[in-house]
């Protein structure tokens, strides 16, 4: 389920971490310190860097209140492709990290493999649908506020179009995709969903290009989920007249306050923090990590500086809305990769 700031910010950001850490960019968890065998240790592995106001922020953010809750030792490094992500889970095992998070679906090949290698750490990721002793993936409910951003665009769209854009068409973000068309159409039939995907989480100006594309075939709504790259996105609709984003992963609505009508949230850190608290109090138990709306964990988040657009009978059916999925009587639909009746 990931910059917007100068490459100067990230290399200052990377320096503070691996001075946390007692790390090398390249191998923290090599490096990392052995001084105190009773102090807990976490870890962070995302596909992306942590400015990106987004999924990978949000996660490091989370990494970082755990450091200031805990007293946790911390370590973070930014990875490419799954023999890195193997190599670093192995490398924070055999350094006695309690807990390393990796930060997406894509993680848990990985995690599988090495998890029964250091029954000691426990590996969490970020999605997915397998779980061990010491294994487990925490799924986020996206689909349920990705569906009121939906109900938003489609009552609110003047042209009858609005567009999705993707980094990669991973199983979350398609089912988020999935569930934001319903509530577009369960607002207005007719409204016509288009979609793209960027291929990777990083290229901001292939972001630009495709939302240009969606923009010039009418689109006045664009629901991105594409990290780093979504900043081209967001431009794009700077640049265009009457085009409004939402923002997801992490709360973007200051990123381009007059363009970003909504954001989807995941509150990562409190996420983080509540599985971090389970691991260091031993009571942490596996199996899959559900968190919905009603854990309160994903959210639609209204842009102040935008709310006079949502008028009072649009508000009334978005909590009339979000109470029924908190009650149950509203299941978004959603891409079933993931079991939930084994959550806790």
């Amino acid at each position: 389920m990931p910059g917007i700031h100068t490459h100067v910010r990230a290399f200052s950001t990377l320096l503070h971490i691996c001075a946390l850490a007692a790390c090398s960019p390249g191998t923290p968890a090599r490096n990392a310190t052995h001084a105190d065998s009773t102090v807990f240790k976490v870890a962070l592995l995302t596909p992306g860097p942590i400015s990106d106001h987004a999924w990978n922020a949000g996660a490091y953010q989370g990494l970082l209140r755990i450091r200031d809750s805990l007293g946790a030792h911390i370590s973070h490094i930014q990875v490419k492709t799954p023999a890195d992500f193997e190599e670093n889970f192995r490398a924070y095992g055999a350094q006695r990290y309690n807990l390393v998070f990796g930060h997406g679906f894509e993680f848990q090949d990985a995690a599988s493999r090495v998890g029964a290698e250091y029954p000691h750490t426990v590996y969490i990721t970020t999605s997915g649908n397998r779980a061990a002793t010491n294994v487990a993936p925490m799924v986020f409910g996206f689909e349920e506020p990705s569906y009121l951003a939906g109900v938003i665009a489609g009552t609110l769209s003047k042209s009858r179009v609005v567009g999705v854009i993707g980094g990669t068409d991973l199983p979350p973000v398609k089912s988020s995709f999935l569930a934001f068309s319903a509530g577009v159409h369960a607002t207005d039939p007719r409204v016509r969903v288009l979609t793209s995907y960027i291929g990777n989480w990083d290229d901001a100006s292939a972001g630009k290009e495709l939302a240009i594309a969606q923009i010039q075939r009418g689109a006045d709504f664009i629901f991105q989920n594409a990290d780093a790259a979504g900043l081209g996105i967001f431009q794009a609709a700077k640049e265009a007249k009457g085009v409004l984003i939402f923002g997801s992963n992490s709360n973007q609505n200051d990123v381009a306050p007059s363009i970003v009508i909504a954001s989807v949230v995941i509150d990562l850190p409190h996420a983080f923090l509540t599985v971090a608290r389970e691991v260091q109090s031993g009571t942490f138990k596996p199996g899959v990590i559900y968190l919905g709306t009603k854990s309160d964990v994903v959210k639609l988040i209204i842009n102040p500086q935008l709310a006079a657009l949502i008028t009072p009978s649009l508000r009334a059916r978005l909590d009339s809305t979000r109470h029924a999925m908190v009650d149950g009587r509203l299941h978004p639909p959603r891409i079933e990769f993931v079991d939930t009746t084994t959550a806790h």
